[in-house]
Parts: structure tokens; sequence; C-alpha cells
């Protein structure tokens, strides 16, 4: 495990922070948990499409639950900090150090603590406004490049958030990485904004070459000719991208399209893209009268790129998923307790090594506390003195 011997502890709730702890963890990391007693991580208890936010981020940590507003809830905090190399955190600007944990608070106790805060923005006039991932992408232009003309539309998952925290690993890493070299701790940061903005860079890009306002996706000016949903014989629907000139030699011989090889108007993808208008509906005619396997069949011999327009829960008997460790046995339970049922989720999409080993589990979603008496017990606290933590309600665990 790469990170095998590194010490966290997780202050986080929902998307992003939990990300960026579960990368850690399943990298082999201990992830504490540091949940909010005594009623534990709220997104436990979330319904709707977060149902399973909870169990999908929490594998391979341990939890422990403290009230932060507790003085004796503080001090455990503080007296965990000197053994740990990283505390990571995604509330809201200014919760942290009213809560005594603030990386002004925690680094004169750990000197060489890297301090990781995800937020909605970096420094700058818009660091104390609220910000969730939906925000951004609509502040951004993300939901006006993703959604029809008129219409902007967030994407289909929660993507800033997840990005955002890999980028705060990234961040992270690199000074742990530098903590080598200088002995000294930091405070690092990432932000949903920031990542946001980040992905239109290449729209920027674009609209400054062309000197053209950047288009709806739906409405956008392609770079290739070929990179459409097309529909096939009964209800299946293809994606379908033709890339180079080279495959579009081999998509129109696969198909017997004789008279699109041959017409001078469609001899490179610059030309093609002029063409569009008639051209495309020309394929959705061919295509359409072809059954799905048979146009798979021969994309797959074309060496074209396409694939089927799937759902998430497709992913559950995905054969690529399944031949190679890229789903997970996960416990589910929509509140962290014991009823429930594994489900295979993916993993985390890196592999290392010669044998390409992926990142796999050791551990399931902790129930709330549950490892709340051996993280006091490693950090030096008598029987006697966990009692009195958890009776003055500092704490939440066990009670044995």
């Amino acid at each position: 495990m790469p990170l095998a011997g590194l010490r966290v502890l997780e202050f986080s709730h929902t998307v992003m922070g939990p990300t960026a702890g579960l990368i850690l963890a399943e990298l082999g990391a201990d992830v504490i948990k540091v949940e909010p007693a005594p009623n534990g991580d709220h997104t436990r208890g979330l319904g709707g499409f977060a149902a399973g936010f909870f169990a999908a981020f929490s594998r391979n940590k341990r939890s422990l639950a403290v009230d932060l507003k507790h003085p004796d809830g503080q001090a455990v905090i503080h007296r965990l900090v000197p053994s740990v190399d990283l505390v990571l955190e995604n509330y809201g600007p200014g919760t942290m150090e009213r809560l005594g944990c603030g990386y002004d608070q925690l680094a004169p106790l750990n000197p060489r603590l890297i301090y990781l805060a995800l937020k909605g923005y970096l420094a700058g006039p818009y660091e104390n406004r609220p910000a969730l991932d939906e925000v951004v992408q609509f502040q951004t232009g993300l939901a006006f490049m993703t959604g029809p003309v008129g219409q902007p539309l967030r994407a289909g998952a929660s993507v800033i958030d997840i990005l955002g925290a890999v980028f705060g690993v990234v961040a992270a890493q690199a000074a742990l990485r530098e903590r080598e070299h200088t002995g000294k701790g930091q405070r690092v940061g990432s932000a949903l904004f920031e990542s946001a903005a980040f992905l239109m860079s290449t729209h920027m890009a674009g609209m400054t070459a062309t000197g053209l306002e950047a288009r709806p996706m739906p409405a956008r000016r392609g770079a290739w000719a070929i990179y459409e949903v097309f529909e096939t014989a009964g209800d299946g629907q293809l994606f379908i991208g033709v890339t180079s000139d080279q495959q579009w030699a081999r998509f129109v011989e696969e198909f017997s399209l004789h008279e699109l090889a041959a017409d001078p108007r469609l001899g490179t993808n610059l030309a093609r893209l002029g063409e569009r208008s008639w051209l495309i509906p020309a394929l959705r005619q061919v295509l359409s009268q072809i059954p799905q396997s048979v146009v798979e069949a021969r994309c797959q011999r074309a060496n074209v790129s396409w694939a089927r327009v799937g759902q998430p829960g497709d992913l559950f008997t995905d054969p690529h998923l399944l031949a190679t460790g890229g789903l997970l046995d996960v416990f589910i339970s929509r509140i962290g307790g014991a009823e429930g049922k594994k489900v295979g989720l993916p993993a985390l999409p890196i592999e290392f090594g010669a044998d390409r080993a992926r990142g796999g589990i050791h551990r399931q979603s902790p129930r709330l506390g549950e490892h709340s008496r051996e993280v006091l017990a490693e950090a030096g606290y008598s029987r006697s003195e966990i009692a009195a933590l958890l009776e003055a309600g500092a704490v939440v665990g066990s009670t044995e």
C-alpha cells in the first residue's frame, strides 16, 4: 500500500472531503473519520440521490465520534494531532477555527502537520461565500456548456466535488514530499470554484483561438465531423466518434459506404465538418437500419471509438470491471448500521506495478464511533479516562 504509515484525521461531510479521505485510505493511509457527536456525519441520514453518499465514500476508514463543542472533545483532537501526518477538512470558512481545530491552532502542536482545507473558493473576494458543487457549475459556465441552448444543466454526478478532492490530494502529497526536505508542514488547499474554472480552460482557449463565443455542447462547433449518438435498428443507441482520416477510411469501408468514401467533399476531417448538415442525416439513415450488435462489431473491426448509451446500473455487471478488480464489495447501509447488503462499487481508477494491481477494501464503512476507544487508547488515554470522556458525552463510542 503506497501510503501505509500515513496517519490522517478527516473532518468532513457530503462528497468533497470524504472523497479525499477515501483516496488516501484506499492507498493505504490510516484515515480516522472524526464525526460530530452525538449524531455523526449528517450524510448518514440523507435520502434521495444522496442516500448512498456515506457508504460510498467511507470505506477503509475508522470512525471517532467527538463533540468539538465540548472542551474535552477539542482536547482529544489536540492530543491526537502530534501523531498525525495530515488533517483534512471541508467545512465552511471559519468553522474549524471556531471549534479550536483550525490550522493556526493545530500547527503549533505538530510543526510537521500537513493541513488540507477543501473549500468553496480559494483566497480572494469570494472565499467566505457558501458554495456547492452545483453552484459553481452554474457560476463558471459548466452548466451552460452542458445543457441545451437556453437550458443550463448540472452534470449528472458530483464531478466538481470529486475533482476538487483529487486536486486537494495532489496538493497534500506535494506538501508531504516537500516536508521530506524541509521537515516542516504547511496548510494547502483546493476549492470547488477553481476546480470548475479549470475545466473551462479549453473553452476559454478555444474562444481566444477562434474569436468566437463558446456554445453549449449540444450546439457546439465540433472538432470532429462524426462525434454523435446514433439510433440503431430497434431501440439501441450508440455514441460513435471518428476522429481521424484513417478512422474515416476504415469506417466507410466496414459499412460499405462506397459513395461517401469516394466523395471529394469528405476527404479530410476539416472538410467533413463543413458537410455535417447532410452527412450526419445520411449516416443516421444507414445506421438506423442495422441492429445495434452489428454496428458495435463493425465499429470494433474498424477500430473507431464507440459506446452504448449506458446507465449507472449497468456498471454492476460490466464485464471489464468484473474481470479486473474494478468493483469492490462495499456494504451499503443507509444509516451506517448493521442492516444492508454488499454491492460492487468502483475502485479508485488507478493501478500499480507490473501486475497492474488495483486498490482493495480492508474495512467497511464504520458505525458511528466504532473505533473511538481504540483511537483514544492509541493516543495514550487510560481506560478510566476513556470511560470519563464517554460518560461526559465528549466522545461517542461503545461503552466497552
